[in-house]
């Protein structure tokens, strides 16, 4: 196993991806927690279309991907916050209309000027390939910020994650959490998707919320579980995806989903072996 993590780490590109790509599911996994309880987990997949566009005006302008993509993703995160708040058009909805728009123009763009060729594929799903040496820069200095944003409001995501209206009531700006969440959010799914690709990168949010949600019910719990579960899983994914020549994006979900079906599990089992010892009371005391 060491001689095949020294192989593996004798590559530039494969550092680069590992280093981004680890910061990136600790990201995304601490920001899942709140995104799933809140039930607006698939702002993920509707950021990652916008993202989408954004990379094929990029490329269609010859300009730097990140520094296009950021500040676009960072505006339809407020615009889906300010859109499901103020208007008729709510939640899903709202992530829908933004979404499916953006992929279609990115669709477009690319149609027009590159043509359909592998990088829409790497916009897609992904590529291990994709992140430059000024990337990984961007991407540790913007992951570092989000996690120390994190940290310093954790009480405060924490409140407007399980009662919004009580946090409100006590005179917590709950909008500005709530732009907050979101703006995080979208910093974690920009620098993750040119590795995930667009398809795949919601998978970092949604995945080890739930899976460590089987096993764990406090918040504080549950948030360093997926945080672990995350970037175990997209290590390990790197690897199987080195050994067996697969989809970087697409063994990582694979790894999130067998730590899903490993935790739903062992939570089975526990529920069964307390059922198993309440039964053995109940008769004992007969």
């Amino acid at each position: 196993m060491l001689e095949i993590l020294s192989e593996m780490f004798s590559y530039a590109f494969l550092v680069r991806a590992v280093v981004v790509g680890l910061l990136v599911s600790l990201c995304a996994a601490l920001l899942g927690v709140s995104l799933v309880l809140k039930r607006y987990s698939m702002i993920g997949d509707g950021l990652s279309h916008v993202g989408f566009g954004t990379l094929a005006l990029a490329t269609a302008m010859n300009a730097a991907p990140l520094a296009v993509s950021i500040p676009v993703v960072i505006l339809a995160a407020i615009a889906l916050l300010r859109i499901s708040e103020s208007s008729k058009i709510k939640g899903d909805a709202a992530i829908a209309l933004i979404s499916t728009s953006s992929l279609a123009i990115g669709v477009v763009v690319i149609s027009l000027t590159t043509g359909m060729n592998t990088d829409v594929c790497n916009y897609m799903f992904g590529s291990i390939l994709a992140m430059t040496k000024e990337d990984v820069t961007l991407s540790i200095t913007l992951a570092a910020a989000v996690l120390t944003l994190f940290i310093l409001f954790y009480n405060n995501i924490f409140a407007v994650t399980f009662d919004e209206t009580f946090a409100q009531a006590v005179g917590m700006k709950t909008g500005l959490y709530n732009m907050l969440i979101s703006f995080l959010t979208a910093i974690a799914i920009v620098l993750g998707m040119r590795m995930m690709g667009a398809l795949l990168i919601s998978s970092l949010i949604i995945f080890p919320a739930l899976t460590a949600m089987r096993v764990f019910k406090k918040f504080k719990t549950v948030t360093i579980c997926s945080a672990v579960v995350s970037v175990a899983c997209f290590f390990v994914g790197v690897v199987c995806s080195y050994l067996y020549a697969t989809p970087t994006g697409a063994s990582v979900v694979i790894m999130n989903m067998l730590a899903f079906l490993l935790f739903w599990l062992a939570r089975l089992l526990t529920l069964k072996a307390r059922g198993n010892g309440a039964k053995a009371k109940r008769v004992s005391n007969f």
